[in-house]
């Protein structure tokens, strides 16, 4: 089970989570040498080019809230990533936001082509899916999961999000019109990622103040994740960044810099994380949560934010 309490740092503790994953998803995914090769290497190029893994540590600590079983934790931190890497490649290509750049190395359809890119985002989607099929755990705890990140993914998720990102480029949209838009394309997957990890586990014996709780943290930390990314995008180069710098400002894009200023959204990013850390001690409160459980996700959350700072 995996409702240890912290025995090591974030750090040590975040690195061998996401060498965990590495090995993971490099074993589960289609392997190389297979027909179609081309397909499955943009595949493998697109989710395992590193990242920050954030989706899979969410995942991974929300776990421990619910002593979920670690081998179904690993498969729901694959199926998220898969769903966002498939995002992401589908995000960069020419017809949305035409970026040749992610993690530092040039993007699935510059790489492979942009037929190829569109198929390789397609098969991870349904990859993702097959993915959670294939768990050995209860067939009620799959189709939880299942639904989750189809939620999550979908409509009113983060497609319905990408949608009103670009129905929104060279408009003047307010803070609300920005906060449904960012709490759809990227927020949903993030709050996708928590609750799957603690439906992976004992989610039933949680009580609603602490599901609640799960989810307002979530819900706060995606929306910081988001405009912490805003205030790096002004502030950050290329290099650093592993993407295109101050691309969102020459795309006219609105962002949370350009419509609070920089200042105004290094404090909305400080006032989400405080959010989300108040959201957490309802969680600590049900008395079906093991003492310090929620202690990873308070890290993450320090971690997410202290980024822009």
């Amino acid at each position: 089970m995996t409702n240890e309490t912290p025995t090591v740092d974030f750090e040590t503790w975040a690195h061998e989570r996401a060498r965990h994953f590495e090995w993971f998803a490099e074993s589960t995914m289609p392997q190389p040498g297979r027909e179609p090769k081309r397909l499955t290497g943009a595949m493998r190029y697109a989710v395992l080019g590193g990242g920050k893994r954030i989706r899979p540590l969410l995942c991974y600590a929300a776990g421990q809230v619910t002593g979920a079983d670690p081998k179904l934790l690993d498969r729901a931190a694959l199926a998220l990533e898969l769903i966002h890497g498939y995002s992401l490649v589908h995000d960069d290509m020419p017809a949305m936001d035409n970026d040749t750049l992610r993690r530092g190395r040039p993007t699935v359809h510059v790489q492979y082509g942009e037929a190829t890119a569109m198929l390789a985002g397609d098969a991870l989607q349904s990859e993702a899916f097959n993915v959670l099929a294939q768990a050995k755990a209860p067939a009620e705890r799959v189709v939880m999961l299942v639904g989750t990140l189809a939620r999550a993914a979908g409509v009113w998720g983060m497609c319905g999000g990408q949608a009103l990102d670009l129905a929104m480029v060279g408009g003047h949209p307010g803070e609300a019109e920005l906060f449904r838009m960012q709490s759809m394309k990227t927020g949903a997957l993030i709050l996708a990622s928590v609750l799957m990890g603690a439906q992976s586990g004992e989610w039933n014996r949680l009580g609603d103040a602490a599901r609640g709780g799960l989810a307002a943290y979530a819900q706060a930390l995606g929306l910081a994740f988001q405009v912490v990314d805003d205030i790096l995008d002004c502030t950050q180069d290329t290099a650093t960044l592993g993407k295109t710098a101050g691309k969102d400002e020459k795309d006219d894009k609105p962002t949370w810099v350009s419509i609070l200023g920089l200042e105004g959204a290094k404090a909305r990013a400080k006032s989400l994380h405080d959010e989300a850390l108040a959201a957490l001690d309802m969680v600590a409160a049900d008395p079906a949560v093991p003492e310090k459980a929620v202690a990873r996700l308070t890290e993450i959350a320090h971690y997410v934010v202290g980024r822009s700072f």
